[in-house]
Formats: C-alpha cells, structure tokens, sequence
C-alpha cells in the first residue's frame, strides 16, 4: 500500500511528532505540502492531512493546498490534528477539511485527534498549555488508529 502524509507542523514539533508514529506503522512519507507534487497523490491508496490547530482551524498553508487540489476520483484520505484544546461544536473544522477532500475525490475513511502542548496567544501568558502533550498514551492511540487504516 502506498501511503503519504501531508503534515504541516510549526510550533513545538508536536503534529509532526504524531504523523511520523502512523508514518512507521503505515510505512509511509511524511512531507509538507511544498515537498508533494499534487500529481503524486493520484498514485496512493490513502493519504493523512494533519496540522496542529491555529485559530480553530487547520494551517493555512495545509488548507490553501487542499482547496488547489484538483476535482477528480481518488482514494482513501484520513485527518489529524494536535492542539491544546478539543475541537469545539460550534467551529468543526476536521469536519469540514474532511467535507472539502471529499469534494476533491478522496474517500475520508478517519479522522484523530489528540492534544499537544499549546502557547497560542492567552496561554503564552502563562507558559502555555497541555505541557506534558502529546504523551505516551496519545502515540499508542495513533499507532493503535494508522492500523485501523492499514487493515
């Protein structure tokens, strides 16, 4: 099975620190969007689109790359983000970036989530948030959801 990850993580490494744990375990690249030329996701069985979350949304340099994508048939997608706080119910973005890959041909087939050390703006103030994140707990279910995917 041929599998890419298109990660982008810029803050404390903790997005790029989850995609390489389902990297090992799916046997597969982990790269930027600068680094893939769109093309060579038509060759794929499934790829993951990750970022941490910036003002409750993806990065914007992830989401300009998925909404350049061209419409046509493609294969299994998945979502993942870091961030130091849950997705809240009036801003669904993992449901929204998985919508628009939808539009774009891919088969969203799941999306992760876990938390990861924070120091957006208010929590900077205070040396941030979710220190201790992501731990050992947030790798094992990371490696435990990319085998949900190579099954």
């Amino acid at each position: 099975m041929k599998v890419v990850i298109v990660c982008v993580s810029v803050s404390h490494g903790n997005t790029a620190r989850i995609a390489e744990t389902m990297a090992e375990v799916l046997e597969a690249r982990v790269v930027s969007p600068e680094e893939v030329d769109p093309a060579e996701l038509d060759t794929c069985d499934l790829v993951g689109f990750g970022s941490g979350i910036f003002n409750l949304d993806f990065h914007p340099r992830l989401r300009r790359f998925v909404e350049e994508l061209p419409e046509k048939q493609r294969r299994k997608a998945f979502v993942f983000t870091t961030s130091g706080l849950p997705e809240p119910p009036f801003r669904r973005y993992s449901r929204r970036l998985a919508w628009l890959l939808g539009r774009k041909g891919f088969d969203v087939v799941g999306t992760f989530a876990c938390r990861g050390f924070d120091t957006w703006a208010p929590f900077k103030l205070v040396g941030g948030i979710r220190k201790d994140r992501p731990r050992t707990a947030d790798f094992e279910a990371a490696r435990r959801f990319a085998e949900a995917l190579g099954d």
